[in-house]
């Protein structure tokens, strides 16, 4: 696992302290959890952002009439 050191200022490290205290090792996987989850949301809006530029057409947009094929 990589190590990244990062600053806070005084008011976003007391919240912090507050949520997930160093005490308990919670800090560390707070932050992980909170750093991944807005990497997975702005990869969402750059692909939801995408698709508002260039939508699929009626003729490229998948036939799920045919679905329960796939699932055998």
């Amino acid at each position: 696992m990589k190590s990244i050191l990062i600053q806070v200022d005084d008011t976003t490290f007391r919240l912090l302290d507050r949520v997930a205290p160093a005490a308990k090792r919670q800090r560390a996987q707070f932050i992980r959890q909170a750093l991944l989850r807005a990497l997975i949301e702005a990869e969402e809006q750059r692909t939801r952002a995408a698709y508002g530029r260039l939508p699929d057409s009626e003729s490229d947009a998948d036939d799920w009439s045919t679905a329960e094929e796939f699932r055998k």
